[in-house]
């Protein structure tokens, strides 16, 4: 069954006419009665009592006008959602972002993107690198920023950040007043360390275990802040990356850790495989292009 001739049927209905309707179409009549007849054979009833001089509904006439103008309209609002959608003036884009990533300069990009489309929503949810990837490969997320190395057979990537990590302690530590510090100085430290939702927390055990020791870690969190309060309790030492610690109290200070040095590169994955609305598709464009002119987090 076509839509059209349902609109048709519509539209005899209410002039009541075939060839007034006709003329309002800009068909002719015998167009508009034959598409009338072939849509009364395959629904197998009579739309209109013709015996008269004036058309009038059957029964099942009536039944089906009622149900056509429903159809009609659900049609037409589907038309417009999706010219709305594809005309990003309507869409949602759901993104996950670490915790420990410095967000400000990404969420300014976000801001500008609703700017130019306000009628986006966005969802950001916060969590470590191995749940961002997690969600993104099951479609629950559309993109995330993540820690590289990425699966690379489940996902692309855009790389846009790559920094150093600081150590760091309270300032009256006795080594807040060294401009770097080897990290195997650091084996009878105590250390406050991401949880293991974070590729950090594995990537600076390893580093400690090449450094030649097992990281003492006294407490772990999901939060940068609480990591910062911790140790300005003398609880403990951690790394952060450097823009966190541009971020730091006067009771914490940043030294620069060395032998090894350790560093993130941090990316935007989304599904090699899956399905990228309009929005996130456009979202993703955009973002590209501000990060690769502007270098905002460089």
């Amino acid at each position: 069954m076509d839509i059209k001739h349902l609109q048709y049927f519509i539209e005899v209905t209410n002039f009541n006419s075939f060839s007034r309707a006709a003329e309002h179409l800009y068909i002719t009549q015998p167009t508009i009665s034959k598409m009338i007849k072939n849509l009364e054979t395959e629904l197998g009833v009579s739309l209109f009592d013709r015996s008269g001089k004036k058309l009038v509904l059957t029964d099942a006439g009536r039944i089906i006008l009622e149900q056509a103008k429903l159809i009609d309209k659900a049609f037409n609002n589907l038309e417009t959602e999706l010219d709305n959608l594809l005309g990003l003036k309507k869409g949602h884009i759901s993104i996950g972002l670490p915790p420990i990533f410095d967000a400000q300069s990404f969420l300014k990009i976000v801001g500008t993107f609703h700017e130019k489309y306000p009628g986006i929503t966005f969802e950001i949810i916060e969590h470590g690198s191995k749940r961002v990837e997690e969600y993104v490969g099951n479609n629950l997320l559309d993109l995330g920023v993540v820690v590289l190395p990425t699966n690379n057979d489940i996902f692309d990537h855009f790389s846009f950040k790559e920094e150093d990590f600081n150590l760091i302690l309270h300032a009256s530590h006795r080594l807040a007043s060294r401009k770097e510090v080897d990290l195997e100085e650091l084996a009878d430290e105590s250390f406050v360390l991401f949880n293991k939702d974070f590729v950090l927390h594995d990537r600076i055990i390893e580093s400690c275990n090449r450094a030649g020791f097992d990281p003492h870690i006294i407490s772990e969190t999901s939060q940068w802040s609480f990591i910062t309060d911790m140790v300005a309790a003398k609880l403990g030492v951690s790394l952060l990356p450097e823009s966190i610690c541009r971020h730091l109290t006067d009771e914490v200070k940043a030294v620069k850790i060395v032998n090894p040095s350790i560093s993130w590169n941090l990316a935007l994955i989304w599904g090699k495989d899956q399905y990228l609305s309009y929005a996130a598709r456009e979202w993703l464009q955009f973002t590209k292009e501000k990060l690769s002119n502007e270098h905002p987090f460089m």
